[in-house]
Protein backbone atom coordinates (compact mmCIF):
# COMPACT_ATOMS: atom_id res chain seq x y z
CA UNK A 1 0.00 0.00 0.00
CA UNK A 2 3.08 2.23 0.91
CA UNK A 3 6.73 2.27 0.55
CA UNK A 4 6.59 4.09 3.95
CA UNK A 5 7.22 0.84 6.41
CA UNK A 6 5.75 2.91 9.34
CA UNK A 7 1.97 3.34 7.44
CA UNK A 8 2.29 -0.57 6.39
CA UNK A 9 3.08 -1.67 9.97
CA UNK A 10 0.55 1.39 11.13
CA UNK A 11 -2.27 -0.54 9.32
CA UNK A 12 -1.38 -3.81 10.19
CA UNK A 13 -1.41 -3.09 14.24
CA UNK A 14 -4.81 -1.72 13.31
CA UNK A 15 -5.85 -4.49 11.25
CA UNK A 16 -4.61 -7.51 13.89
CA UNK A 17 -6.71 -5.06 16.63
CA UNK A 18 -9.62 -4.66 14.34
CA UNK A 19 -9.62 -8.72 13.99
CA UNK A 20 -10.23 -9.39 17.44
CA UNK A 21 -13.93 -8.73 17.39
CA UNK A 22 -14.59 -11.15 14.50
CA UNK A 23 -12.19 -13.42 15.35
CA UNK A 24 -13.71 -14.03 18.97
CA UNK A 25 -17.21 -13.80 17.41
CA UNK A 26 -16.71 -16.87 15.70
CA UNK A 27 -14.35 -18.59 17.59
CA UNK A 28 -17.10 -19.10 19.84
CA UNK A 29 -19.37 -20.91 16.86
CA UNK A 30 -17.64 -24.27 17.15
CA UNK A 31 -17.86 -24.59 21.33
CA UNK A 32 -21.23 -23.93 21.32
CA UNK A 33 -21.83 -27.91 21.61
CA UNK A 34 -19.19 -28.36 24.31
CA UNK A 35 -20.22 -25.34 26.35
CA UNK A 36 -23.77 -26.55 26.03
CA UNK A 37 -22.35 -30.28 27.46
CA UNK A 38 -20.43 -28.13 30.46
CA UNK A 39 -22.73 -26.25 31.54
CA UNK A 40 -25.88 -28.47 30.99
CA UNK A 41 -27.47 -25.72 28.44
CA UNK A 42 -30.23 -26.26 26.08
CA UNK A 43 -29.78 -24.47 22.29
CA UNK A 44 -31.63 -21.11 23.10
CA UNK A 45 -29.68 -20.91 26.71
CA UNK A 46 -26.07 -21.91 25.29
CA UNK A 47 -27.04 -18.40 22.08
CA UNK A 48 -26.42 -15.77 25.38
CA UNK A 49 -22.53 -16.54 24.93
CA UNK A 50 -23.11 -15.22 21.60
CA UNK A 51 -25.83 -12.72 22.21
CA UNK A 52 -24.10 -11.04 25.75
CA UNK A 53 -21.02 -10.30 22.86
CA UNK A 54 -23.10 -8.71 20.31
CA UNK A 55 -25.38 -7.09 22.75
CA UNK A 56 -21.93 -5.32 24.46
CA UNK A 57 -20.47 -4.65 20.74
CA UNK A 58 -24.04 -3.10 19.68
CA UNK A 59 -23.77 -0.80 22.77
CA UNK A 60 -20.28 -0.33 22.49
CA UNK A 61 -19.29 0.40 19.10
CA UNK A 62 -21.28 3.87 18.85
CA UNK A 63 -20.17 5.04 22.31
CA UNK A 64 -16.15 4.35 21.33
CA UNK A 65 -16.33 5.15 18.17
CA UNK A 66 -17.92 9.10 19.58
CA UNK A 67 -15.34 8.81 22.03
CA UNK A 68 -12.57 8.07 19.25
CA UNK A 69 -13.68 11.35 17.71
CA UNK A 70 -13.83 13.36 21.07
CA UNK A 71 -10.53 12.14 22.59
CA UNK A 72 -8.27 10.27 20.05
CA UNK A 73 -8.76 7.27 18.39
CA UNK A 74 -5.15 6.22 18.86
CA UNK A 75 -5.71 6.86 22.71
CA UNK A 76 -8.79 4.84 22.81
CA UNK A 77 -7.47 2.21 20.73
CA UNK A 78 -4.78 1.26 22.80
CA UNK A 79 -6.86 1.38 26.24
CA UNK A 80 -9.57 -1.11 24.52
CA UNK A 81 -6.57 -3.43 23.77
CA UNK A 82 -5.71 -2.87 27.28
CA UNK A 83 -8.83 -3.88 28.60
CA UNK A 84 -9.08 -6.88 25.79
CA UNK A 85 -5.91 -8.00 27.54
CA UNK A 86 -6.56 -8.39 31.14
CA UNK A 87 -10.28 -9.86 30.54
CA UNK A 88 -9.33 -12.55 28.43
CA UNK A 89 -6.56 -13.89 31.09
CA UNK A 90 -8.91 -13.39 33.90
CA UNK A 91 -11.92 -15.33 32.07
CA UNK A 92 -10.77 -19.06 32.55
CA UNK A 93 -11.34 -18.70 36.05
CA UNK A 94 -15.09 -18.45 35.51
CA UNK A 95 -17.18 -20.61 37.69
CA UNK A 96 -20.37 -20.59 36.21
CA UNK A 97 -22.07 -19.86 32.86
CA UNK A 98 -23.41 -16.51 33.75
CA UNK A 99 -20.01 -15.24 34.62
CA UNK A 100 -18.75 -16.58 31.57
CA UNK A 101 -20.90 -14.41 29.54
CA UNK A 102 -19.94 -11.36 31.80
CA UNK A 103 -16.84 -11.86 30.42
CA UNK A 104 -17.38 -12.02 26.88
CA UNK A 105 -19.56 -8.45 27.19
CA UNK A 106 -16.39 -7.06 29.22
CA UNK A 107 -14.02 -8.43 26.34
CA UNK A 108 -16.61 -6.95 23.44
CA UNK A 109 -16.43 -3.39 24.90
CA UNK A 110 -12.30 -3.82 24.70
CA UNK A 111 -12.92 -4.70 20.98
CA UNK A 112 -15.13 -2.54 20.24
CA UNK A 113 -13.10 0.34 20.09
CA UNK A 114 -10.88 -1.06 17.61
CA UNK A 115 -13.03 -0.70 14.32
CA UNK A 116 -14.15 3.06 14.89
CA UNK A 117 -10.34 4.33 16.04
CA UNK A 118 -9.43 2.77 12.85
CA UNK A 119 -11.65 4.46 10.30
CA UNK A 120 -10.84 6.81 11.77
CA UNK A 121 -7.23 6.90 11.31
CA UNK A 122 -7.37 5.46 8.02
CA UNK A 123 -8.08 9.27 6.76
CA UNK A 124 -5.12 10.25 7.92
CA UNK A 125 -2.62 7.33 6.88
CA UNK A 126 -4.72 7.19 3.42
CA UNK A 127 -3.51 10.95 2.94
CA UNK A 128 0.06 10.45 4.42
CA UNK A 129 0.59 7.41 2.17
CA UNK A 130 -1.17 9.31 -1.10
CA UNK A 131 -3.97 6.17 -1.88
CA UNK A 132 -7.41 6.14 -1.67
CA UNK A 133 -9.33 5.36 1.23
CA UNK A 134 -10.67 1.92 -0.24
CA UNK A 135 -6.92 0.76 0.10
CA UNK A 136 -6.33 0.89 3.97
CA UNK A 137 -10.12 -0.07 4.24
CA UNK A 138 -9.69 -3.17 2.35
CA UNK A 139 -6.77 -3.96 4.45
CA UNK A 140 -8.82 -3.90 7.53
CA UNK A 141 -11.67 -5.80 5.82
CA UNK A 142 -9.87 -8.37 4.51
CA UNK A 143 -8.00 -8.72 8.14
CA UNK A 144 -11.22 -8.59 9.75
CA UNK A 145 -12.77 -11.08 6.38
CA UNK A 146 -10.15 -13.42 7.40
CA UNK A 147 -9.88 -13.13 11.17
CA UNK A 148 -13.83 -14.04 10.88
CA UNK A 149 -13.64 -17.13 8.47
CA UNK A 150 -10.16 -18.42 10.35
CA UNK A 151 -12.13 -18.10 13.54
CA UNK A 152 -13.40 -21.88 13.64
CA UNK A 153 -10.90 -23.37 12.63
CA UNK A 154 -8.60 -21.52 15.23
CA UNK A 155 -11.42 -22.40 17.51
CA UNK A 156 -12.03 -26.13 16.17
CA UNK A 157 -8.45 -27.02 16.82
CA UNK A 158 -8.14 -25.02 20.51
CA UNK A 159 -11.21 -26.32 22.08
CA UNK A 160 -10.25 -29.98 20.54
CA UNK A 161 -6.55 -29.89 21.96
CA UNK A 162 -7.43 -27.65 25.34
CA UNK A 163 -10.12 -26.69 26.24
CA UNK A 164 -12.84 -23.30 25.54
CA UNK A 165 -10.84 -21.63 28.14
CA UNK A 166 -7.92 -21.21 25.54
CA UNK A 167 -10.73 -19.28 23.19
CA UNK A 168 -9.85 -16.25 25.89
CA UNK A 169 -6.13 -16.60 26.34
CA UNK A 170 -4.98 -16.57 23.08
CA UNK A 171 -6.54 -12.88 23.11
CA UNK A 172 -4.12 -11.84 25.89
CA UNK A 173 -0.79 -12.04 23.21
CA UNK A 174 -2.38 -10.71 20.07
CA UNK A 175 -4.43 -7.80 21.97
CA UNK A 176 -0.77 -6.66 23.34
CA UNK A 177 0.93 -6.84 20.15
CA UNK A 178 -1.85 -4.61 18.46
CA UNK A 179 -1.29 -2.22 21.77
CA UNK A 180 2.52 -1.92 21.29
CA UNK A 181 2.29 -1.99 17.10
CA UNK A 182 -0.55 1.10 17.16
CA UNK A 183 1.59 2.79 20.03
CA UNK A 184 4.87 2.98 17.64
CA UNK A 185 3.56 3.17 13.92
CA UNK A 186 0.28 4.99 14.37
CA UNK A 187 -0.38 8.77 13.97
CA UNK A 188 -0.58 10.82 16.95
CA UNK A 189 -3.84 12.08 17.85
CA UNK A 190 -4.57 15.08 17.27
CA UNK A 191 -5.80 17.96 19.62
CA UNK A 192 -8.82 16.77 21.13
CA UNK A 193 -11.75 17.48 23.16
CA UNK A 194 -10.56 17.38 27.24
CA UNK A 195 -12.69 17.79 30.19
CA UNK A 196 -13.68 15.86 33.33
CA UNK A 197 -14.96 12.02 34.17
CA UNK A 198 -18.35 14.03 35.40
CA UNK A 199 -18.93 15.96 32.22
CA UNK A 200 -18.45 12.78 30.24
CA UNK A 201 -20.79 10.56 32.35
CA UNK A 202 -22.80 13.45 31.65
CA UNK A 203 -22.47 13.43 28.07
CA UNK A 204 -22.18 9.74 27.54
CA UNK A 205 -26.46 9.46 26.96
CA UNK A 206 -26.37 6.54 30.20
CA UNK A 207 -30.17 6.39 29.86
CA UNK A 208 -30.22 5.79 26.11
CA UNK A 209 -27.82 2.92 26.17
CA UNK A 210 -29.76 1.38 29.00
CA UNK A 211 -32.34 1.69 26.75
CA UNK A 212 -31.35 0.41 23.54
CA UNK A 213 -29.59 -2.49 25.27
CA UNK A 214 -32.93 -2.92 27.65
CA UNK A 215 -35.01 -3.07 24.37
CA UNK A 216 -32.67 -5.36 22.52
CA UNK A 217 -32.78 -7.79 25.30
CA UNK A 218 -36.54 -7.97 25.78
CA UNK A 219 -37.41 -8.54 22.76
CA UNK A 220 -34.82 -11.18 22.42
CA UNK A 221 -36.01 -13.03 25.48
CA UNK A 222 -39.56 -12.67 24.20
CA UNK A 223 -38.44 -14.69 20.61
CA UNK A 224 -36.46 -17.07 22.54
CA UNK A 225 -40.05 -17.45 25.00
CA UNK A 226 -37.49 -17.14 28.12
CA UNK A 227 -40.62 -16.94 30.50
CA UNK A 228 -43.76 -18.15 28.30
CA UNK A 229 -45.70 -16.82 30.99
CA UNK A 230 -44.53 -13.49 30.32
CA UNK A 231 -43.53 -13.66 26.46
CA UNK A 232 -46.27 -10.98 25.12
CA UNK A 233 -45.48 -8.60 27.95
CA UNK A 234 -41.64 -8.53 27.47
CA UNK A 235 -42.12 -7.90 23.66
CA UNK A 236 -44.80 -5.24 24.69
CA UNK A 237 -42.07 -3.49 26.92
CA UNK A 238 -39.22 -4.13 24.47
CA UNK A 239 -41.47 -1.85 21.91
CA UNK A 240 -42.27 0.81 24.19
CA UNK A 241 -38.66 1.39 25.17
CA UNK A 242 -37.37 1.39 21.77
CA UNK A 243 -39.76 3.95 21.00
CA UNK A 244 -38.65 6.05 24.08
CA UNK A 245 -35.07 5.46 22.78
CA UNK A 246 -36.09 6.76 20.01
CA UNK A 247 -37.67 9.86 21.49
CA UNK A 248 -34.96 10.76 23.85
CA UNK A 249 -32.20 10.47 20.88
CA UNK A 250 -33.88 13.09 18.57
CA UNK A 251 -34.12 15.62 21.43
CA UNK A 252 -30.61 14.50 23.36
CA UNK A 253 -27.42 16.85 22.33
CA UNK A 254 -25.21 14.01 22.50
CA UNK A 255 -27.37 10.73 21.72
CA UNK A 256 -25.84 7.34 21.71
CA UNK A 257 -26.92 6.19 18.90
CA UNK A 258 -27.05 9.66 16.21
CA UNK A 259 -30.74 9.30 14.76
CA UNK A 260 -30.57 12.55 13.01
CA UNK A 261 -27.21 11.76 11.21
CA UNK A 262 -29.35 8.66 9.67
CA UNK A 263 -32.76 10.97 9.44
CA UNK A 264 -30.76 13.80 6.85
CA UNK A 265 -28.59 11.05 5.34
CA UNK A 266 -30.29 8.56 3.13
CA UNK A 267 -27.59 6.78 1.61
CA UNK A 268 -26.02 6.11 5.05
CA UNK A 269 -28.94 4.70 6.34
CA UNK A 270 -29.69 2.52 3.34
CA UNK A 271 -26.32 1.14 3.71
CA UNK A 272 -27.11 0.50 7.18
CA UNK A 273 -30.24 -1.54 6.73
CA UNK A 274 -28.56 -3.19 3.92
CA UNK A 275 -25.41 -4.38 5.90
CA UNK A 276 -27.31 -5.01 9.11
CA UNK A 277 -29.81 -7.53 6.95
CA UNK A 278 -26.91 -9.48 4.92
CA UNK A 279 -25.31 -10.01 8.18
CA UNK A 280 -28.22 -12.06 9.59
CA UNK A 281 -27.57 -13.90 6.78
CA UNK A 282 -24.05 -14.54 6.88
CA UNK A 283 -24.31 -15.15 10.60
CA UNK A 284 -27.29 -17.96 10.09
CA UNK A 285 -24.89 -19.85 8.50
CA UNK A 286 -21.87 -19.12 10.79
CA UNK A 287 -23.82 -20.01 14.20
CA UNK A 288 -26.15 -22.77 12.57
CA UNK A 289 -23.52 -24.71 10.01
CA UNK A 290 -20.89 -25.69 12.53
CA UNK A 291 -23.99 -26.72 15.24
CA UNK A 292 -25.79 -28.53 12.43
CA UNK A 293 -22.24 -30.50 11.63
CA UNK A 294 -21.62 -31.46 14.68
CA UNK A 295 -25.49 -32.54 15.63
CA UNK A 296 -26.35 -33.49 12.46
CA UNK A 297 -22.93 -34.87 10.58
CA UNK A 298 -21.42 -35.92 14.05
CA UNK A 299 -18.47 -34.16 13.37
CA UNK A 300 -15.27 -33.65 15.84
CA UNK A 301 -15.56 -29.58 16.68
CA UNK A 302 -12.04 -29.75 14.82
CA UNK A 303 -12.89 -31.16 11.62
CA UNK A 304 -16.20 -28.83 11.64
CA UNK A 305 -13.57 -26.07 11.90
CA UNK A 306 -11.58 -27.15 8.70
CA UNK A 307 -14.81 -27.39 6.57
CA UNK A 308 -14.89 -23.71 7.85
CA UNK A 309 -11.52 -22.70 6.55
CA UNK A 310 -12.17 -22.56 2.56
CA UNK A 311 -14.73 -19.68 3.73
CA UNK A 312 -11.77 -17.84 4.59
CA UNK A 313 -9.78 -18.50 1.50
CA UNK A 314 -12.19 -16.91 -0.52
CA UNK A 315 -13.18 -14.33 1.67
CA UNK A 316 -9.53 -13.24 1.03
CA UNK A 317 -9.36 -13.56 -2.77
CA UNK A 318 -12.67 -11.78 -3.10
CA UNK A 319 -12.30 -8.57 -0.38
CA UNK A 320 -8.94 -7.36 -3.00
CA UNK A 321 -11.09 -8.06 -6.12
CA UNK A 322 -14.12 -5.77 -4.82
CA UNK A 323 -11.94 -3.34 -4.26
CA UNK A 324 -10.61 -2.96 -7.80
CA UNK A 325 -13.97 -3.81 -9.53
CA UNK A 326 -15.11 -0.59 -6.99
CA UNK A 327 -12.76 1.65 -8.77
CA UNK A 328 -13.42 0.28 -12.22
CA UNK A 329 -17.51 -0.40 -11.97
CA UNK A 330 -19.19 1.45 -8.45
CA UNK A 331 -19.42 0.72 -5.38
CA UNK A 332 -23.25 0.03 -6.21
CA UNK A 333 -22.76 -2.57 -8.86
CA UNK A 334 -20.42 -4.35 -6.69
CA UNK A 335 -23.07 -4.33 -3.72
CA UNK A 336 -25.68 -5.63 -5.73
CA UNK A 337 -23.62 -8.01 -7.68
CA UNK A 338 -22.75 -9.14 -4.36
CA UNK A 339 -26.02 -9.62 -2.91
CA UNK A 340 -27.10 -11.45 -5.70
CA UNK A 341 -24.31 -14.23 -4.92
CA UNK A 342 -25.72 -14.31 -1.76
CA UNK A 343 -29.13 -15.48 -2.73
CA UNK A 344 -27.83 -18.15 -5.03
CA UNK A 345 -25.01 -19.36 -2.70
CA UNK A 346 -28.16 -19.75 0.11
CA UNK A 347 -30.58 -21.36 -2.25
CA UNK A 348 -27.50 -24.06 -2.57
CA UNK A 349 -27.47 -24.49 0.89
CA UNK A 350 -30.52 -26.31 1.10
CA UNK A 351 -28.44 -28.85 -0.62
CA UNK A 352 -27.54 -29.79 3.10
CA UNK A 353 -30.78 -31.11 3.86
CA UNK A 354 -30.17 -34.18 2.10
CA UNK A 355 -26.57 -34.31 2.63
CA UNK A 356 -23.18 -33.33 5.42
CA UNK A 357 -20.43 -35.23 2.75
CA UNK A 358 -17.31 -32.92 3.42
CA UNK A 359 -16.70 -32.33 -0.07
CA UNK A 360 -19.76 -30.62 -0.96
CA UNK A 361 -20.32 -28.95 2.80
CA UNK A 362 -16.00 -27.43 1.51
CA UNK A 363 -17.49 -26.15 -1.71
CA UNK A 364 -20.56 -24.27 0.14
CA UNK A 365 -18.49 -22.43 2.83
CA UNK A 366 -16.31 -21.77 -0.13
CA UNK A 367 -18.92 -20.34 -2.10
CA UNK A 368 -20.21 -18.18 1.05
CA UNK A 369 -16.85 -16.33 1.28
CA UNK A 370 -16.92 -14.79 -2.07
CA UNK A 371 -20.02 -12.72 -1.16
CA UNK A 372 -19.26 -12.26 2.29
CA UNK A 373 -15.97 -10.20 1.02
CA UNK A 374 -17.69 -8.68 -1.73
CA UNK A 375 -20.75 -7.27 0.46
CA UNK A 376 -18.80 -6.34 3.58
CA UNK A 377 -16.26 -4.35 1.68
CA UNK A 378 -18.96 -2.89 -0.75
CA UNK A 379 -21.28 -1.52 2.49
CA UNK A 380 -17.97 -0.46 4.36
CA UNK A 381 -16.67 1.73 1.56
CA UNK A 382 -20.46 2.78 0.85
CA UNK A 383 -20.90 4.17 4.98
CA UNK A 384 -17.42 5.84 4.35
CA UNK A 385 -17.58 7.76 1.20
CA UNK A 386 -21.85 8.69 2.53
CA UNK A 387 -20.16 10.07 5.85
CA UNK A 388 -18.30 13.44 6.76
CA UNK A 389 -14.73 13.08 7.68
CA UNK A 390 -15.54 14.29 11.10
CA UNK A 391 -18.87 11.96 11.39
CA UNK A 392 -16.70 8.64 10.63
CA UNK A 393 -15.88 7.74 13.99
CA UNK A 394 -20.08 7.62 14.89
CA UNK A 395 -20.65 5.98 11.44
CA UNK A 396 -18.03 3.35 12.01
CA UNK A 397 -19.57 2.73 15.38
CA UNK A 398 -23.16 2.49 13.81
CA UNK A 399 -22.00 0.05 11.08
CA UNK A 400 -20.57 -2.25 13.43
CA UNK A 401 -23.98 -2.19 15.49
CA UNK A 402 -25.61 -2.97 12.60
CA UNK A 403 -23.30 -5.92 12.09
CA UNK A 404 -23.80 -7.07 15.57
CA UNK A 405 -28.04 -6.62 15.33
CA UNK A 406 -27.46 -9.04 12.07
CA UNK A 407 -26.02 -11.15 14.17
CA UNK A 408 -27.96 -11.37 17.11
CA UNK A 409 -31.05 -11.71 14.35
CA UNK A 410 -29.29 -14.72 13.30
CA UNK A 411 -29.07 -16.27 16.63
CA UNK A 412 -32.34 -15.72 17.64
CA UNK A 413 -33.79 -16.79 14.97
CA UNK A 414 -31.93 -19.89 15.20
CA UNK A 415 -33.31 -20.57 18.93
CA UNK A 416 -36.78 -20.17 17.40
CA UNK A 417 -36.05 -23.02 14.40
CA UNK A 418 -34.39 -25.15 16.20
CA UNK A 419 -35.39 -25.35 19.08
CA UNK A 420 -35.41 -29.35 19.50
CA UNK A 421 -31.09 -29.05 18.29
CA UNK A 422 -30.19 -28.30 14.82
CA UNK A 423 -30.50 -31.03 12.11
CA UNK A 424 -31.77 -31.19 8.59
CA UNK A 425 -34.98 -30.22 9.06
CA UNK A 426 -34.87 -27.40 11.02
CA UNK A 427 -32.27 -26.38 8.79
CA UNK A 428 -34.33 -26.33 5.65
CA UNK A 429 -36.33 -23.77 7.88
CA UNK A 430 -33.27 -21.58 8.37
CA UNK A 431 -32.75 -21.71 4.31
CA UNK A 432 -36.22 -20.53 3.94
CA UNK A 433 -35.74 -17.60 6.32
CA UNK A 434 -32.32 -16.82 4.60
CA UNK A 435 -33.42 -16.65 0.90
CA UNK A 436 -36.20 -14.14 2.20
CA UNK A 437 -33.21 -11.87 4.38
CA UNK A 438 -31.52 -12.29 0.98
CA UNK A 439 -34.54 -10.27 -1.09
CA UNK A 440 -34.77 -7.79 1.45
CA UNK A 441 -31.04 -7.08 1.68
CA UNK A 442 -31.29 -7.05 -2.34
CA UNK A 443 -34.64 -4.56 -2.33
CA UNK A 444 -32.84 -2.25 -0.17
CA UNK A 445 -29.68 -2.46 -1.98
CA UNK A 446 -31.45 -1.58 -4.81
CA UNK A 447 -32.33 2.29 -3.67
CA UNK A 448 -28.70 3.12 -2.53
CA UNK A 449 -26.30 5.83 -4.19
CA UNK A 450 -23.32 7.12 -3.52
CA UNK A 451 -24.20 10.52 -1.63
CA UNK A 452 -22.96 13.39 -3.79
CA UNK A 453 -22.06 17.11 -1.91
Amino acid sequence: MSNNPRTTLAVAGLSLGTALNPLNSSMIAVALVVLRADFGLDVAAVTWVVTSFYLASAAGQPVMGRLADRFGPRRMFMLGMALVSLTCALAPLAPNFALLCVARAVMALGTATAYPSAVVMVGAIAQRAQVESARPLGRLQMANTSAAAVGPVVGGLLVSFVGWEALFLVNVPLAVAALLIVRKAAPRDEAREHGSVAGLVRDSDIPGILAFVSALLLVMMAALNVAPGYRWWMLAAGTVIAALFAWRELRFDRPFLNLRLLGRNRPLLLIYLSFAVFSSVYYFVFFGLPQLLQEGGGYDPGVVGLLMLPLAAMSVVATPWAVKAMGKFSVRRVLLAGVLLLTLVAALMWLLTGSLVIPLVAVLTALMGVPYGTVSIATNQGMFVSTRPQDRGVAAGIYQTCRYVGAITATVMIGVFAAGGVHQDSWARMVLAMLVLCAVTFGVSLFWRQRTE
